[in-house]
């Protein structure tokens, strides 16, 4: 079977390239043809750990997923995670080099290019189908000398692109004909149609206004995508919204504090989709409320954050909180955040070396250290009725405890990890995605005090809506004569 490859770009961020780009992986599968995902250059703050220990975009481990093939490094060789408004931790092939700022990146981008095209060579010559999603918009003019997202990389290997616009947000003909427009000849050129997402309505009501984009831009519309209410696909970077719930009367509420640079929020998925869970996520200068569990998140910058949270009255709420009997877990940076002191010499996150104050409510101390752990992990509960657990490990540091503490979990080598406290209203743990396995999420409830909860098997959720928006976009799309069409194309 002839290799094709095939990219989608996107008129704005959340435009749904991502969404289009796990549709297309999940078809190619059904249809028998070895499909990988690729993203040459990914920024944001939720990752996943690959089976070697290497990091890389959420987005593409959902969308390895859906092609039902093992999450590969390759499949997203650059990934920038943002620590500051112009500067970000640059990992390539899922190792961190360090931190740039803006401008220090764009003039490294020639190097970083070869690593993304490198990777792409190696799945091309793995699988039948590589199909990869762009960043952002492919029109950003100041980017485009060294583009390696979007055209730049397109041309690089010579590949048809689509370009994919959000008609819920309105001006959906403008987003299309304006992009189209600002690329140059031989990129509109690897263009062979558009589609429009996230559409509602009668479409006889939008028809006229196909016909013109066709005749105004020679491409064809290769689908028009329905709005999936209540759709779920893990978030590539921002964080979503819980969704209403049918129950008015959760059985658990938990509150969780949105931090500047919240990392991995996919942590708490399935408790925002569980039928018995009432997840709050309380942003800058909003009110905290009462809470059965509060759980401090993941964090790029974690001495930042914290400051953050104190700033925001977080400290005494927590305080007041634990008085009452109330229940708290802090995962990776949220966990070395509960600690008493946390210390970063080498300024891996900071400006500068610098030391601060902990929350102080678990008995520890972390020291941010040169190079990450990146693990995926299996062990037990003691404590939870020997339950299983299954996460990963994303974090740079070390923690220590001062004195012997009672570990949340066993690892499957025997290794103690995180910390449970006397009284078990607190947990501190390094374990993203702990809520993900069906075991540790329900021990986790009724730890926090839920009881009679109704059994929710998020893995099983999750594989129900990538089926879901595959079903959508075979219906509205031409799936065959798509692959047809990228096994034909050669660019003019």
């Amino acid at each position: 079977m002839r290799f094709f490859n095939l990219m989608v770009q996107g008129t704005t961020s959340d435009a749904g390239k991502s969404t289009l780009v796990t549709a297309l992986c999940r078809l190619f599968k059904e249809r028998g043809i070895s499909v990988a995902p690729f993203k040459p250059q990914n920024m944001a703050l939720n990752s996943a750990v690959t089976p070697d220990g290497k990091e890389i975009g959420r987005a593409q481990a959902v969308q390895a997923y859906a092609a039902g093939v093992e999450l590969d490094v390759d499949m997203n060789p650059i990934l920038l995670k943002p620590n500051t408004d112009t500067g970000a931790q640059v990992i390539i092939q899922g190792l961190s080099i360090g931190n740039m700022d803006a401008v220090g990146y764009h003039e490294y981008k020639n190097i970083a290019k070869r690593a993304a095209l490198e990777s792409y060579e190696r799945l091309a010559s793995c699988y039948e189908s590589v199909v990869i999603e762009g960043a952002g918009s492919p029109a950003e003019i100041n980017l485009r000398s060294r583009d390696i997202a979007n055209m730049g990389f397109a041309e690089s290997i010579d590949c048809p692109v689509i370009i994919i616009a959000d008609i819920d947000k309105g001006g959906v003909f403008a987003h299309l004909v304006g992009t189209l427009e600002l690329l140059s000849e031989s990129e509109q050129d690897r263009v062979i149609g558009f589609v429009i997402n996230r559409f509602r309505g009668d479409i006889s009501l939008l028809q006229s206004g196909l016909d013109w984009l066709e005749e105004r831009t020679g491409k064809p519309v290769l689908g028009v995508l329905p709005y999936l209410m209540g759709f779920h696909l893990e978030a590539e970077d921002a964080v979503a919204h819980s969704p209403v719930k049918a129950s008015d009367i959760p059985l658990l509420n938990v509150v969780i504090p949105v931090l500047p640079r919240t990392s991995n929020h996919t942590d708490w998925d399935a408790l925002r989709h569980h039928p018995n869970v009432q997840v709050t996520l309380v942003r800058k200068n909003e009110a905290i409320p009462p809470a059965d569990l509060v759980i401090l998140p993941g964090s790029k910058s974690v001495q930042s954050d914290l400051a953050f949270l104190q700033d925001q009255g977080w400290s005494d709420y927590l305080n007041r909180h634990l008085r009452y009997g109330g229940k708290l877990l802090g995962i990776c940076g949220g966990f070395q955040m509960l600690g008493q002191h946390l210390s970063d010499p080498l300024a891996l996150e900071n400006p500068q070396p610098s030391t601060c104050f902990g929350l102080g409510l678990i008995p520890m101390q972390t020291e941010l250290k040169d190079g990450k752990q990146l693990k995926q992990r299996m062990g037990h509960l003691p404590d939870f009725s020997n339950a299983s657990i299954k996460g990963y490990e994303i974090h740079s540091g070390l923690s220590e405890f001062q004195i012997d503490v009672t570990p949340f979990a066993i690892l499957e080598d025997g290794t103690p990890e995180g910390y449970l406290s006397p009284d078990h209203q607190i947990i501190g743990t390094y374990l993203h995605g702990l809520f993900d396995d069906q075991n540790t999420l329900n021990a986790l409830l009724k730890w926090a005090g839920a009881k009679d909860i109704t059994e929710f098997d998020y893995e099983a959720f999750r594989e129900k809506e990538v089926a879901r928006l595959a079903a959508s976009c075979e219906e509205h799309m031409d799936i065959d004569a798509l692959i047809e069409q990228c096994r034909r194309f050669r660019s003019s």
